[in-house]
């Protein structure tokens, strides 16, 4: 009876138009299986010994267990992986050999299985003494029909002729014109078969069309040779034409996921490869391995090369991640590679929260040694510089230094000392400024200072983040009145409020997803313009007073409405993910319905995205980094950390506060920033502080604070700090603008620069800004001299004021060496000063 069902399932098959040019092909690539093996074979088996150099083979390991072919068309390939004496794993999915035990099966020279005859069957794999067999069923095959958007796309994209460089070009590529990476498919289509009066296809003769002819170089082909006559894209797209070009089913052939496999990577040492395995889950709940037709990118080449078929190679110790792209998903692997390290042997210091745990754990897997505590003088300067934007006074310094007590119950409490002073509320004003652009040039004279007290106020009163954000969102009237409103007279395009909202409340960028499809995310452009459409119906008008706006409610049905570029229908806003399969109401104010979803606890970026950007200002980087850049390809460096912070945030009920306390009372924010033998390469596991040149308000503060100069600015009432600025316009152009202060044209963090330059050394060494401080006939250094300080303390309240912290031995030597060489102790005095705040310790935090 199996044999009757078998005959007449593949006379059916041969019945299928061109299905005689896929057979052939199988034929033809069958009999040219060992001449292909032979070549391969060598090099596949030389890595291989090298994989399994160190320990002896135990057993070998194969992914997946059991193989289920659906036919010809369904071919699939196995991971196979060493396991050695010492415990640990390799892979030799390539030297391996594959022997089919019955001619129900087919093996083709890259080790991909296909089903020829229904019902059940076996591989044997030998590796090197070791053998393991592996069950497999061959199913009738569904369909032998190939559809342009399950079959044919993936080769189009994975042959390059989507890329920017070639036909997917804003313009096209010699008057032939696709959709960037494929992302309109119904677009590339039509262009194949019917552009051009249907040229480009031969349905008399397929094997003359010009879509094969093109990229196999039968005619001249500007992109060259694309792939060979006798491969496997080539008979794929022969058999498509044969059948007549069918479209598919869009639903059915959607990919609803990848799994790719091994879900993350950890190599012992440089040098050892490891196949990938890449299965696409379509619509219909079908699935394929496609690990050949999807795109590999290593986010670090250097620490891990991969090939276009997914073979991956470690090159030197370090860390990368490995983007898989396959037809709009994308799933990135974590690949860690060590090496040998010996005599290293982990030491655990205290840990102070949840925070160190996880990074210890990180730590721990990658072989790295944290740095010792930091002392009292680094961390007080430090937790200044980060939690209120100044550094101590001498003052200050000293009572902290000499208050006796358990070091890290003392440090709490300065830390809540800290949080409780107006100065944090300024310095945390100047980071919100920033991402909401509050600047005059946009809303008005008036406008920046009251935008600004309603951002000190929230943070002063520590207003739950997902209520000001919503605050903000849903604003609406006059700006004068409601200055949370002056969101949208700064970003008055629903496009740019989306994008906006987006990147500083959910860290993703969208604005590449304008055009086409995001090329290195999930999104598309119908969600661009679905997100866009809540802000729609928001108009923004002049109000009574000068300056004044008033931001409201459109009521005409066709003013509130967004359309596609394309098709020039009306958008319905939809949310970005989660439940985005029913559109949002699109009665009322759309902007409520928008911000009950974005700052639910169940969003899986609102959060996170908050909780990443608060960090990276303790840090100097995030966990995720850039911090506003969220996505597949740029993965956390410590997902559980990452995690961990986002759950204890949303438990806290979006406290800000708590979060910033949290981070700073850590063991792991408390580290020194001198380095070990053991981490002394690392830059993103927080294993050490790492040094940060002074924002440009906290080194113009600092320098005043040093000194003890009053800096003034006609803009603003006298004893401003630079914190307290409203903008960018007071003190345009000068010292603040050179160190990098944002001039507030975006919201993307990118916009501050902490880069060093020279133009800035120079106006450090010969500015007005510090000499003019310096030398103030009301500073410090005027009053120390004129209550005729000893030498000793004066080089001491020196280095107080300007690194907060006593000078050391060789230091006190100096200092009071240079004193003496000159009666004019001002002169002598400020020179010290100078000196000091033009050093390393001084112009940047560690």
């Amino acid at each position: 009876m199996v044999g009757f069902s078998l005959a007449i399932f593949f006379f059916l098959m041969l019945a299928q138009p061109g299905f005689e040019a896929f057979a052939n092909d199988i034929r033809h690539r069958t009999q040219n299986r060992e001449i292909v093996s032979a070549k391969t074979t060598a090099s596949a088996r030389t890595q291989a010994a090298r994989n399994t150099g160190r320990g002896a083979q135990l057993a070998l390991k194969v992914q997946p267990s059991k193989l289920v072919l659906a036919g010809p068309m369904d071919m699939r390939r196995l991971l196979v992986s060493a396991q050695l004496a010492d415990g640990s794993q390799v892979d030799v999915s390539r030297s391996a050999t594959l022997t089919a035990l019955d001619d129900r099966i087919r093996i083709d020279a890259d080790g991909f299985v296909s089903g020829l005859k229904e019902g059940e069957s076996r591989i044997r794999i030998d590796e090197r003494g070791a053998q393991v067999e592996v069950p497999v069923t061959v199913l009738p095959a569904a369909s032998s029909k190939v559809s342009f958007v399950r079959d044919v796309m993936p080769i189009v994209n994975k042959a390059g002729c989507t890329s920017g460089t070639c036909h997917g070009a804003a313009k096209g590529k010699n008057g032939f014109k696709l959709s960037l990476r494929g992302y309109d498919p119904q677009f590339d289509y039509e262009m194949f078969v019917h552009d051009v009066s249907g040229r480009r296809i031969n349905r008399v003769d397929p094997s003359h069309s010009l879509m094969l002819a093109k990229p196999t170089m039968q005619v001249p082909h500007g992109g060259g040779l694309r792939f060979d006559l006798d491969s496997r894209y080539y008979g794929t797209l022969l058999n498509w034409i044969s059948q007549g070009t069918p479209y598919g089913d869009p639903v059915a052939a959607q990919v609803k996921r990848i799994e790719v496999l091994p879900g993350e990577i950890l190599m012992p040492r440089p040098g050892l490869v490891q196949q990938m395995q890449v299965t696409a889950h379509y619509g219909d709940g079908s699935s394929r391995d496609v690990t050949r037709e999807a795109s590999y990118t290593s986010s670090v080449p250097t620490v891990a090369e991969v090939s276009q078929d997914g073979h991956l190679k470690t090159l030197r110790r370090g860390e990368a991640a490995l983007l898989v792209r396959y037809e709009g998903r994308f799933l990135p692997v974590a690949i860690t590679v060590l090496e040998g390290r010996p005599g290293f042997r982990w030491t655990q210091l205290p840990q102070h929260n949840y925070i160190d745990r996880h990074a210890d754990a990180k730590l721990r897997k990658v072989e790295i040694l944290p740095s010792e505590i930091a002392g009292d003088a680094e961390f007080l300067r430090r937790v200044y510089l980060d939690l209120i934007g100044i550094p101590p006074t001498p003052q200050e310094a000293r009572a902290f230094l000499t208050e006796p007590g358990e070091p890290r119950l003392k440090r709490s409490r300065w830390i809540d000392k800290l949080m409780a002073r107006p100065e944090f509320v300024d310095h945390w004003t100047v980071k919100w400024g920033d991402l909401l652009q509050n600047t005059r040039k946009f809303v008005g004279d008036k406008g920046v200072w009251q935008y600004r007290e309603w951002i000190r106020k929230s943070l002063a009163e520590n207003k739950p983040h997902d209520q000001w954000v919503r605050e903000v969102l849903t604003a609406q009237g006059s700006t004068f009145e409601n200055p949370a409103a002056n969101f949208f007279r700064i970003a008055r395009n629903p496009k740019v409020a989306m994008e906006t909202t987006t990147q500083v409340f959910l860290g993703i960028r969208m604005v590449c997803a304008q055009c086409h499809d995001h090329p290195f995310e999930q999104w598309t452009q119908n969600q661009y313009f679905q997100m866009a459409a809540f802000f729609s119906a928001i108009g923004v008008k002049e109000g009574a007073d000068s300056q004044e706006e008033i931001v409201y409610l459109k009521r005409n049905e066709e003013e509130r409405d967004i359309k596609h570029p394309k098709s020039g229908n009306v958008v319905a806003a939809k949310y970005l993910f989660g439940d985005n399969t029913k559109e949002a109401s699109q009665e009322g104010d759309r902007r409520d319905r928008l911000v009950r979803w974005l700052t639910s606890k169940n969003n899986p970026y609102f959060a996170k995205a908050v909780a990443n950007r608060i960090w990276s200002y303790f840090f100097g980087r995030g966990i995720i980094d850039p911090v506003d850049d969220i996505r597949a390809g740029n993965p956390p460096s410590n997902e559980p950390l990452l995690a961990a912070l986002t759950k204890d945030f949303t438990d806290h009920n979006f406290d800000l506060q708590h979060l910033i306390r949290t981070i700073v009372n850590s063991r792991t924010y408390q580290l020194t920033y001198r380095t070990n033998e053991w981490n002394r390469a690392d830059e993103i596991n927080f294993s050490h502080a790492l040094p940060r040149r002074l924002p440009a308000e906290t080194l113009f503060d600092a320098i005043s604070v040093a000194t003890g100069s009053v800096l003034k600015f006609k803009e603003v009432p006298l004893n401003f700090r630079a914190q307290q600025f409203p903008d960018p316009t007071v003190g345009m152009g000068g010292f603040l603008d050179l160190f990098g202060r944002p001039q507030r044209d975006s919201a993307c963090e990118c916009e501050r620069r902490s880069d060093v330059s020279l133009s800035q050394a120079l106006n450090l060494i010969n500015g007005a800004t510090v000499s003019d401080a310096i030398a103030d006939p009301e500073g410090r250094i005027a009053q120390w001299v004129i209550a005729k300080l000893p030498d000793k303390k004066l080089v001491e309240e020196l280095y107080l004021a300007a690194l907060s912290r006593a000078p050391e031995s060789n230091e006190y030597e100096l200092g009071l060496n240079y004193l003496a060489q000159s009666p004019n102790r001002a002169e002598r005095a400020q020179d010290l000063m100078w000196a000091l705040l033009n050093s390393n310790a001084f112009l940047f935090n560690r």
